[in-house]
């Protein structure tokens, strides 16, 4: 029985790290990072059972260190990267490392309940992505359709793009990218789009937004002063290759069409504090996710500026039967942009959202308590949407 009651699952752990397992498009699965000083850290494998409305969970240990980032490859269940803190020589660096979780977790491999006494699993480390050469790392971003063998990592003011080769056992440096300026520049975030055969990455430092091409690592536009304060996330639309949202510190989220970076192409001023993460639907580009420090997750339907501005795709069909319309249905306002709900589960603050990568309508949100929420789109959306 399908319900749009949210399911709440609490790590135990302060937790910032979050993602899909993207290889994943058949069960719905979600790995989360934690943050703890005191205890090992882990990596919580969250399985939801859609049918029963239940969470099943597998812990794998990741004693290297509060985990930051965390991300998996679009092509293998069993890999993931994550950014975490090492301390060395009086302060404190963060690397990143691409791991293998053990073949018994992949998906389907366990039916067990979930049961605290359950042993947790290690991660087989690959590689390591960091000389520390670079600066410690703010992120690590696939390449979207590929084999998962090419990521970048955003290293204070470098962007790296690297190979992975020998089954993910070795990273070769492909390509890399220096910030050139005064001050501190260092990443903050970083997508790469799955449009233009692969070929660029959108990043944010301090207030600025800059597309890059990975085969020239060669800057392709520049967007100065995006946010008033500093852009906290971006994600590329899946079906609009030159669209593109970001959120900040001014608290707002903002569109861009990267064709012309004069002026975002919309604004949403619905969050009262930062807002750390910006996510479109993979399926419905018009469904939007944020998540902030004022502990709301809000979904938004930007319809307008979606790949079905007028609700759904128009065809020649539609405009055929004009004829057998009542008067009335002809001057139909296309719908408007409108927050679709708020989620109020969150006491702390949210510093990510993510969709299923199995379920186009099931999405997660994680705030630093280590409270992780799965809710879905509202039934009526969904069946407006669909039908």
């Amino acid at each position: 029985m399908e319900d749009d009651a949210p399911v709440i699952y609490g790590l135990e752990f302060q937790a910032r790290a979050l993602t899909p397992q993207t290889a994943e498009t058949d069960a719905i699965r979600f790995l989360v990072g934690t943050q703890s000083l005191k205890y090992d850290n882990q990596i919580h494998i969250i399985d939801f059972d859609d049918e029963n409305n239940i969470i099943n969970k597998n812990v794998l240990l990741h004693q290297v260190g509060e985990i930051w980032h965390i991300s998996a490859s679009p092509a293998d269940k069993g890999v993931l990267a994550t950014c975490y803190n090492k301390p060395s020589d009086s302060k404190v660096l963060t690397c990143a490392a691409v791991w293998r979780m053990p073949k018994e977790l992949e998906p389907g491999s366990h039916e067990s309940p979930d049961d605290s006494s359950s042993p947790a699993h290690t991660l087989e480390l690959l590689c390591h992505l960091d000389d520390t050469a670079h600066g410690s790392v703010a992120c690590v971003v696939w390449e979207p359709t590929g084999d998962g063998r090419r990521v970048i990592s955003l290293a204070d003011s470098h962007i790296l793009l690297w190979d992975l080769q020998e089954s993910s056992s070795q990273a070769v440096l492909a390509g890399s990218a220096s910030l050139e300026g005064k001050g501190q520049l260092k990443f903050t975030a970083g997508r790469w789009s799955p449009h233009h055969t692969c070929t660029q990455v959108a990043t944010a430092n301090d207030t600025t937004i800059r597309g890059w091409d990975t085969r020239s690592m060669s800057q392709i536009y520049c967007i100065e002063n995006a946010h008033g304060q500093l852009v906290r996330d971006l994600d590329f639309n899946p079906n609009k290759q030159y669209y593109l949202a970001s959120c900040g510190d001014d608290c707002k989220v903002k569109f861009w069409d990267t064709r012309n970076v004069t002026e975002p192409v919309k604004t949403l001023e619905e969050h009262s504090h930062w807002v750390w993460s910006v996510r479109y639907n993979h399926s419905h580009d018009q469904l939007v996710l944020t998540g902030s420090s004022d502990s709301r997750v809000i979904l938004s339907n930007m319809v307008s500026i979606s790949s079905e501005p007028f609700g759904h795709l128009v065809d020649d069909d539609d405009l055929s039967d004009q004829e057998e319309r009542r008067p009335e249905e002809k001057s139909q306002e296309p719908p408007q942009d409108s927050v679709i709900a708020t989620y109020e589960e969150h006491e702390d603050s949210v510093y990510a959202v993510d969709w299923s990568s199995a379920d186009p309508w099931l999405f997660a949100s994680l705030s630093y308590d280590g409270r992780l929420v799965i809710n879905r789109v509202p039934r009526a959306l969904k069946y407006h949407i669909l039908l």
